[in-house]
């Protein structure tokens, strides 16, 4: 497994679950000399500080980028996969292939979370599920043609009503034919949606790609309720390999948190 943790490139979001923030260089400088073995990234879009910035860094500090998160297509430009408007769903499909395009140039998965959307109003649940099916394989796809996976993430019942539940979002793969789409299991959501994190980790394993670190309240883990022994010990038991990958709050401040992150990562992963 690797320790992950988030850089938020994006200034008119502050306050948001990212724990480094603003400057490409620094986050990342900051993220290896506290320890860590990656960096996930925030961008407003398929690009990160100046050019050749991103890997010139990550060559020096030994750091790998462990995913590139696409949320400012919906944030900032209010695209997802599931609108009722056929053009911005192409849109959405669009920004999502480039944010494919940007992480695979440092073997990096892209992340759709917000940008799948919702169903309600002119779109039933059955169109947003075959709108949303359609465009996995599609993308999912891409990023196998480019060495990569997709990474779909199942939100909480606030932030979405297409897949709440790991397992749900599972079978809902399973239907799939791409092979390139995998889950991401985010703690906090799963908080608040499943009724035993460790048990579902284990039945739902076949599909797991990345894993956002994240206690119950979305601070960093130590700071909430989240009952992490039985969580950790399943992934060491299940062989997980990817990134532990810390989207909180940057509680009390983003240094304060980035050192609370990578302290319970070596408590409970090594």
């Amino acid at each position: 497994m690797k320790s992950c943790i988030t850089l938020s490139l994006v200034p008119s979001l502050k306050g948001g679950p990212w724990i480094l923030w603003d400057n490409l260089t620094d986050g990342i400088n900051e993220a290896a000399s506290l320890g860590f073995d990656a960096v996930e990234l925030f961008t407003e879009g398929p690009q990160a500080g100046n050019a050749n910035e991103l890997g010139q860094v990550l060559e020096e500090t030994g750091l790998v980028l462990g995913a590139v998160g696409t949320g400012a297509g919906k944030v900032l430009n209010g695209l997802t996969l599931t609108d009722a408007n056929h053009e911005i769903r192409t849109e959405a499909v669009s920004f999502i292939r480039e944010m494919i395009n940007f992480g695979a140039q440092y073997n990096a998965p892209a992340i759709i979370g917000s940008m799948q959307g919702t169903y309600g109003g002119d779109v039933t649940k059955e169109q947003a599920l075959n709108w949303l099916g359609a465009a996995l394989e599609e993308l999912g796809n891409h990023a196998h043609d480019n060495g990569v996976s997709l990474i779909y993430e199942p939100l909480n019942r606030y932030e979405t009503n297409l897949f709440n539940l790991y397992l749900d979002a599972c079978d809902f793969l399973d239907q799939l034919s791409t092979n390139g789409v995998s889950l991401l299991a985010d703690l906090f959501h799963m908080n608040i949606e499943e009724e035993d994190i460790a048990k579902t980790l284990r039945e739902g394993f076949r599909h797991l790609g990345h894993v956002h670190f994240a206690d119950s309240n979305r601070r960093p883990i130590g700071n909430g309720h989240t009952n992490m022994n039985p969580i950790a010990q399943t992934l060491k038991e299940i062989g997980y390999d990817g990134c532990i990958s810390a989207e909180a709050f940057a509680w009390p401040d983003p240094t304060t948190a980035a050192k609370t992150t990578i302290d319970s990562y070596r408590k409970f992963f090594t």
